[in-house]
């Protein structure tokens, strides 16, 4: 009888604990709005203080400008889109509860022939900070981002790519995270080619 209720109380707390992580799934996808990467695109400055107006993707990351260093900045446009859209003659209507905040982002790279150790074969992922709110149902919102450190280009495999002819192919994962209104989770991956070399400089 003994080992019977010691059984049963294993069983119980396994129950519990599942039951916990099942919550935590769910909050996650709780969310009665799809956060969608709509574009992202990166761009290289040509000098110290200019200002990007045009993001590509690919991106052409230069590891050296003019004897410096300088960050790539992203730009990325999202949406929140209603999961349940309703039908033609009666639409469901977003509210304030369905907007997206965004609070943060993570890049991570990796290369088509499967070498993807961070700091030899690609550089090192980083986590990010910004502020973006999205209407719900409305049209995407731009955010900016940091895209490739200057620090990333100090350190293997960048660093190396300033004084060959090398270029280094790579793909970058940004993913980005949020809530709506009312604490659901929501996050989207969007991702950019960057081809890292020396290119010549402009004037």
């Amino acid at each position: 009888m003994t080992h019977m209720n010691s059984r049963s109380l294993l069983w119980l707390i396994g129950l519990a604990l599942a039951a916990g992580s099942c919550g935590d799934v769910s909050r996650s996808t709780q969310a009665p709005v799809y956060l969608n990467v709509v574009r992202v695109g990166g761009c290289a400055p040509a000098k110290a203080g200019e200002q990007c107006t045009i993001f590509t993707n690919p991106l052409l990351s230069d590891v050296e400008t003019k004897g410096s260093v300088f960050n790539d900045p992203g730009e990325v446009e999202l949406e929140a889109v209603l999961k349940d859209l309703g039908t033609a003659a009666s639409p469901t209507t977003p509210t304030t509860n369905n907007d997206v905040t965004i609070t943060r982002y993570r890049v991570a790279y990796r290369r088509a022939d499967g070498r993807n150790t961070p700091g030899v074969d690609v550089p090192y992922g980083f986590d990010g900070a910004m502020t973006l709110r999205i209407q719900a149902g409305a049209a995407p919102a731009k955010g900016a981002f940091q895209l490739v450190r200057h620090s990333s280009k100090m350190e293997t495999p960048l660093v190396q790519l300033a004084s060959n002819r090398s270029v280094l192919t790579s793909l970058a994962e940004v993913t980005f995270y949020g809530t709506d209104r009312v604490g659901n989770d929501v996050s989207a991956t969007g991702t950019i080619q960057i081809e890292f070399a020396n290119f010549g400089d402009k004037e």
